[in-house]
């Protein structure tokens, strides 16, 4: 079924929406995500200093490194910024589920009622990755950095260098984790199925180990390995799924 296509409430029948329509309803989405960011931001703000001194900072701490602020102002944009992606964070359920109701005319109705359940699978993927990245991922790479070098360089870091390091791995692993989400959604459209996996398997393990390059901090072989590994199982575990649901869906067929 299109995108365009969209059934009404009260009827059984479908409606073709038009192209006009169909984009007022991606701007509704769109403006549904930003008020729910919007709040995420507030009450990211409101707890602000817990989430910088209690959270984003405790891996310094346990690494021993010195950090230093060195623009003016420097602290007052480092904090809007810290607000403004945990508050995305916060409103990751929200963003999901607005994707996934713009998606839902495209489906079945059969398929409109796992939109919850997927809702909530995609946003524990999500969380799983800015964990793992938070409690594996930073610490090791965090205790290589401040440890690596001669004694007579102190390394001290940019507060913002810090941040912009803490922030972009646990968003990035936020988003490799949902693989097995995206393998999911193709594969119930058809467009992947397990034998293309299988035959890119080589491709994709040389891709994984690129993203795990792009997305460690100092680019240290050990954090790239960190990474790459849970991804590799992450993969295994989408070839799992598109081939769960490529079944069932020629058994629906």
């Amino acid at each position: 079924m299109a995108f365009w296509k969209r059934r009404s409430k009260p009827k059984n029948n479908e409606v073709e929406m038009s192209f006009l329509e169909h984009l007022e309803e991606l701007r509704w989405r769109i403006l549904y995500i930003l008020i729910g960011l919007l709040i995420g931001t507030v009450i990211a703000w409101i707890f602000i200093d817990f989430f910088i001194e209690k959270i984003l900072l405790l891996p310094a701490n346990k690494a021993n490194l010195k950090l230093q602020n060195l623009k003016p102002f420097g602290q007052l944009f480092l904090y809007l910024e810290v607000a403004l992606i945990v508050g995305f964070i916060i409103s990751i359920p929200n963003f999901f589920y607005q994707s996934w109701k713009f998606v839902a005319p495209a489906l079945k109705r059969n398929e409109k009622k796992y939109v919850f359940s997927i809702v909530t699978f995609t946003t524990v993927c999500f969380i799983a990755g800015v964990i793992f990245a938070y409690f594996i991922m930073l610490p090791l790479a965090l205790q290589f950095a401040s440890e690596f070098g001669t004694q007579r360089i102190e390394n001290d870091f940019a507060v913002n260098e810090y941040f912009s390091i803490i922030l972009s791995v646990m968003i990035g692993a936020g988003v490799v984790f949902e693989l097995p989400m995206l393998s999911f959604f193709l594969s119930k459209i058809g467009i992947l199925t397990p034998k293309i996996m299988r035959k890119f398997w080589r491709h994709s393990i040389l891709i994984i180990f690129v993203l795990s390059a792009i997305l460690t901090p100092g680019g240290d072989p050990i954090s790239q390995i960190i990474l790459a590994v849970p991804l590799v199982l992450l993969y295994e575990i989408s070839i799992l799924i598109s081939r769960i649901f490529s079944k069932k869906k020629e058994e629906i067929e």
